[in-house]
């Protein structure tokens, strides 16, 4: 199969548009002459509609949600107009990827608020897609295919995987898979264990068929 191609998310994944509804919303707020409560950012984000209409009815304390949320909207077509703000980094990861001719397709769908610190975050994402980028990178260039998750489970834990193709042989001892470019662990698969261990969860590869994966749960100990 052919790749031509990579697919990203927009909204929170690409564009840091997230920011800008939240700080419109606050901003409707003080009109009100209210303080959103903490409750608010979990409450109304992903919502429109019905839904969205009743979260500003209780945390504005108005009759008429609809009208809020409508105006909310103006204004964040209004900014959005002038300037959509960029991600920290997408730039390089698009260059990366367009360089090397390796079709990648992100699926992130993580909440504003974490249940684990934002940097294990990253820096488990970082270093799965590196490791998925130096596979392949030795794999044929028809066969090229990376493909990273994010996804939160309850209120307390993140799933994050990394999927990518290879080619040759994987080197694996006493269930630790070896660098191929120095002896003993890849230092990212070190890190990513480490991080994994820090935050309750773990980290479980599998391959075969010409596809290595790598699954890593992160814990906040509630």
């Amino acid at each position: 199969m052919n790749y031509t191609g990579a697919i990203f998310d927009m909204d929170g994944v690409l564009f840091d548009t997230e920011r800008i509804y939240q700080q419109t919303w606050h901003e409707l707020a003080e009109e009100h002459g209210i303080k959103l409560g903490g409750g608010f950012l979990k409450a109304i984000t992903g919502t429109n509609g019905e839904r969205m209409r009743r979260v500003v009815e209780e945390y504005y304390q108005v009759s008429d949600g609809a009208a809020v949320a409508e105006e909310c909207m103006k204004r964040m077509q209004e900014k959005l107009s002038e300037c959509v703000p960029v991600k920290d980094g997408v730039r390089e990861i698009l260059a990366f990827f367009r360089e090397r001719g390796v079709p990648v397709t992100f699926s992130l769908d993580l909440p504003p608020q974490l249940p684990v610190a934002e940097s294990d975050v990253c820096s488990v994402l970082s270093n799965l897609l590196e490791n998925a980028m130096e596979a392949g990178l030795r794999t044929d260039p028809k066969r090229r295919q990376t493909t990273v998750q994010a996804h939160s489970h309850s209120d307390h834990m993140i799933l994050l995987s990394a999927e990518n193709a290879y080619d040759g042989k994987v080197r694996e001892k006493d269930g630790i898979f070896l660098s191929s470019k120095r002896p003993g662990e890849g230092v990212g698969l070190q890190a990513v264990r480490h991080t994994a261990e820090k935050n309750g969860g773990y980290i479980r590869f599998h391959y075969g068929d010409g596809i290595f994966a790598v699954n890593v749960i992160l814990r906040s100990g509630k």
